[in-house]
């Protein structure tokens, strides 16, 4: 997993991405927002749920793939600690996501939404990269 809490604002939180491929960019960025929102480490995969997003861009693509994950959390009323890119390209996502029912000792920060506060999602070099804030 590569990322790293960059800003800790007072109603925000801003971390980075970075991975060789746009697959893992996507799996590390869900699980640095996952670890923001759950303690990751004692979440099982006990249940699994499917996603599909579509968007214009790759920016638009990784924004509404957090949106959904966070929208999931709500939804289901589960944390989720595993994430599989089952296919990826520019503007389409297909993923399975795992975790169990919330429980309250579980739980770490309430997440509310992913903001426009410099949020940016690029490739330099051989590497692709992203700029993510969180409303908490």
């Amino acid at each position: 997993m590569s990322f790293k809490i960059v800003e800790d604002l007072t109603s925000d939180v801003m971390f980075q991405v970075e991975s060789k491929t746009l697959k893992g960019l996507f799996e590390d960025s869900a699980k640095a927002l996952s670890s923001i929102i759950c303690k990751t480490n004692k979440v099982k995969p006990k249940k699994s749920k499917n996603i599909e997003i579509k968007a214009k861009n790759l920016e638009e693509l990784m924004f509404r793939w957090l949106q959904k994950l966070i929208a999931t959390v709500d939804i289901e009323e589960m944390f989720f600690s595993k994430f599989e890119i089952k296919e990826i390209s520019e503007k389409n996502l297909k993923a399975k996501i795992y975790g169990e029912e919330i429980q309250p000792e579980l739980g770490e920060t309430v997440v509310k939404a992913v903001t426009n506060y410099k949020f940016k999602v690029w490739k330099e070099k051989d590497k692709y990269k992203a700029n993510i804030t969180l409303d908490i």
